[in-house]
C-alpha cells in the first residue's frame, strides 16, 4: 500500500468494513450503520480497491472473511478503539479531568487513611488509573514542584518560602518515645516531656523531612528544655537502629511501632502528644480526579478511626514562610496501634522510575501508567 493510498483510506471505511465482518452481513450491518445497503457494498468495495487486497467473500447471498479479512478486522477493531480513546483523552483534558492520579507518601504512615482513601476513590473514578511513589516528605515537595505528583501526603507542615502550594490537615499522629530497651526510663509505663530533658536526641534530618527539626526544638521548648540533638537519620528505621545503638532518645508515630526495632522499647507520654499531618498539593493543579480524592480524604479524616483525628476547622491553606506545625495534646488510647496493617511498599526513589507496590490489596490496577520522569 501506498502512502497516498493511506490518505485516501478513511475511518469511515474502517467502520464500515468491521460492521460488516462483524455481522458477515451487508443487511444487517446496513441496518446497525443506518446506512443504504447498496451505499455500504460500495464503500467496502472501495476500501477493497484502495488496499489491492480481497477482505470478503461474497457467494450466494453469504458473506465470509478472507484470511487478508480476519487479520485487517484485528488491526482495524484496534485502530478505531485507539481513535476513540484519543479522542475521549482531550475531552477530559478539555474538562480538566485526567486519566491518572500521582500520589505520594510516606512509608510507614497512613496505614488507614491512605488505603480507605483509594478504595472509596477506585468506586468512584474507575477509569482512572492510580500511581503511588514512596517518597520521603522532601522527595514529594519536590515531585509537587515539578509536576511529577498529584498530591503528597507530606507529614508535617513546614515553613517553606516560595512554595505555591495548598495544604490541609488531615490528622494528628500521637507521637511515642523510642528509648533504648535498657533505658533507665523504658521502666516506666508513661513519661513526661520534662523527664527527656537530660537526654541526648535522634531527630529526623531536615534533607528528608523537613521542618522535623524545628518540630521538635519547639516541642521539647514547650516543656522548658532545649533538646540535645545529637544524631540525626533520614528514615525511619536508620533512627530506630540510632535508638537501639544508644544514640540517643527519638519521637516517633504509633504506627513506626509494627517495623522491626529490636532493642527499642515505646513508651507513651503524659500529657499526649500529637503532632498535625497534611497533605499538600499544587494551587494550579485544575485536576479533576484530584479535586475529588481531595474531598474523600476530607471526608475519611472527618470520621476516621482513631490513628486519624481530623482538626475541627481544617481549611486550606497556602504554605508560605513562618507556617509551621506543632505537636497538640490530646487523649491517648493504646488502641490507636494498628500493627497488622503494614504498608509494605517498596521504595521508589530518588528518581520516580518505579510505581510503589502498596499493601496486599486490590486497590491499584495492574495495568497502571509509571510516572514519567
Amino acid at each position: 500500500m501506498t502512502f497516498a493510498m493511506l490518505w485516501e483510506m478513511e475511518l469511515r471505511h474502517l467502520r464500515y468494513f468491521v460492521a460488516v465482518a462483524e455481522a458477515l452481513s451487508f443487511t444487517k450491518a446496513a441496518q446497525k450503520l443506518r446506512l443504504a445497503q447498496p451505499s455500504l457494498t460500495r464503500q467496502v468495495k472501495n476500501l477493497e480497491e484502495k488496499i489491492g487486497v480481497p477482505l470478503l467473500i461474497r457467494a450466494n447471498n453469504r458473506v465470509a472473511l478472507t484470511d487478508e479479512g480476519r487479520a485487517f478486522l484485528f488491526d482495524s477493531k484496534k485502530l478505531l478503539a485507539m481513535c476513540a480513546e484519543s479522542v475521549a483523552a482531550v475531552q477530559r483534558m478539555h474538562r480538566g479531568e485526567s486519566s491518572q492520579l500521582n500520589i505520594g507518601y510516606v512509608a510507614n504512615i497512613h496505614y488507614d487513611l491512605l488505603p480507605a482513601t483509594l478504595g472509596a476513590f477506585r468506586k468512584l473514578c474507575p477509569r482512572v488509573a492510580l500511581n503511588l511513589f514512596d517518597m520521603t516528605s522532601a522527595e514529594q515537595f519536590q515531585a509537587l514542584e515539578s509536576h511529577k505528583i498529584d498530591l503528597g501526603f507530606v507529614g508535617l507542615h513546614p515553613a517553606l518560602s516560595g512554595h505555591e502550594l495548598l495544604s490541609e490537615c488531615v490528622s494528628h499522629d500521637t507521637l511515642l518515645v523510642a528509648l533504648p530497651s535498657r533505658h533507665p526510663l523504658a521502666k516506666r509505663s508513661t513519661l513526661k516531656l520534662a523527664d527527656l530533658a537530660p537526654q541526648f536526641f535522634i531527630g529526623m534530618s531536615a534533607k528528608t523531612h523537613p521542618g522535623a527539626r524545628e518540630w521538635l526544638l519547639k516541642t521539647c521548648q514547650s516543656a522548658g528544655f532545649d533538646a540535645r540533638i545529637l544524631q540525626e537519620a533520614d528514615v525511619d528505621p536508620t533512627a530506630i537502629r540510632f535508638v537501639a545503638d544508644g544514640l540517643g532518645v527519638a519521637f516517633m508515630p504509633a504506627q513506626i511501632t509494627v517495623l522491626p526495632h529490636e532493642g527499642v522499647v515505646f513508651r507513651p507520654l503524659s500529657p499526649p502528644l500529637r503532632r498535625e499531618s497534611t497533605i499538600a498539593w499544587r494551587n494550579d493543579n485544575s485536576s479533576k480526579p484530584l479535586k475529588d480524592y481531595i474531598q474523600i480524604v476530607k471526608e475519611h479524616a472527618r470520621g476516621a478511626g482513631p490513628l486519624v483525628e481530623a482538626t475541627p476547622r481544617a481549611k486550606a491553606s497556602r504554605i508560605r514562610a513562618g507556617s509551621s506545625a506543632c505537636g497538640t495534646v490530646a487523649n491517648f488510647n493504646s488502641s490507636e496501634r494498628r500493627p497488622n496493617a503494614p504498608l509494605g511498599a517498596k521504595r521508589a526513589v530518588p528518581h520516580l522510575g518505579r510505581s510503589a507496590k502498596i499493601i496486599e490489596r486490590n486497590i491499584i490496577p495492574k495495568n497502571s501508567a509509571e510516572m514519567a520522569v
